[in-house]
């Protein structure tokens, strides 16, 4: 079972283009999604298993520093090879990568998928891109054909969608709800306070950070060992949106 946000969405992302067939001519949207992105002139209608990798990756929103955004699978294998997060060992949310010819090198690789399951005889059921000219679900025994399992990061993309968030939010403090576009926020922070077992009476108003409020932020600041000052900056975001 995938373990992480960015897993679960690269894993949903796919699944949900299963059955997706190439044009005759071989264009995709993947493919040409990759080369409008690049540009990469005349790569619309070219092999499209890594680059329907890197369309996942994007429109789950695991950035390039996780799942590179290629289109030749030697690449993209070596890229991950190089970060040390290259094994033999199947996992799920794992690219899995063939070299057909069955020598295991990579510069030999032909194709990639994702791995979606680990079964208990030690085969391995994936999701690829390009078979058959579709994009299928298959069991395979890593046995044959698999030069190899490249490990994304994804505890490192769950990091970077928290940091982008964080940084969005303003600071806040008793006082904040005079500037109107705190409002939203301050909403926000009376949702999460009471999410993390810290929460206002009933008759308080959500959009204002009085007296109640920095009452509880300073509670919640003690109980995370965060500078207890009542104001809610990036380090107490990130304890609320995190904990």
């Amino acid at each position: 079972m995938a373990k992480t946000k960015a897993e679960r969405s690269l894993l949903s992302v796919i699944r949900g283009e299963l059955g997706y067939r190439e044009r005759i001519s071989g264009w995709t949207k993947f493919a040409q999604w990759y080369e409008d992105t690049k540009p990469a002139p005349g790569f619309s209608e070219g092999a499209w298993c890594q680059m329907l990798i890197s369309w996942a990756a994007e429109q789950a929103g695991i950035p390039d520093t996780v799942i590179p955004r290629m289109a030749y699978t030697p690449y993209a294998a070596q890229w991950f090879k190089d970060r040390g997060q290259w094994g033999q060992t199947p996992r799920v949310g794992a690219l899995i990568y063939f070299d057909w010819g069955g020598s295991k090198r990579i510069e030999a690789i032909d194709h990639v998928g994702v791995v979606t399951a680990v079964l208990s005889d030690g085969r391995v059921r994936t999701l690829e891109g390009n078979t058959s000219n579709q994009l299928q679900e298959h069991t395979r025994n890593p046995r044959y054909g698999v030069a190899g399992f490249a490990y994304p990061d994804y505890v490192a993309a769950a990091k970077d969608w928290m940091e982008e968030i964080v940084d969005k939010l303003p600071l806040l403090k008793k006082g904040a709800e005079k500037k109107a576009a705190n409002k939203p926020h301050i909403k926000t922070l009376f949702k999460l306070l009471d999410a993390r077992g810290f929460p206002l009476p009933s008759n308080v108003d959500d959009m204002t950070f009085g007296d109640p409020m920095d009452k509880k932020v300073r509670e919640f600041q003690k109980a995370k060992k965060l500078l207890v000052d009542g104001e809610v900056g990036e380090k107490s975001w990130a304890a609320l949106v995190l904990p």
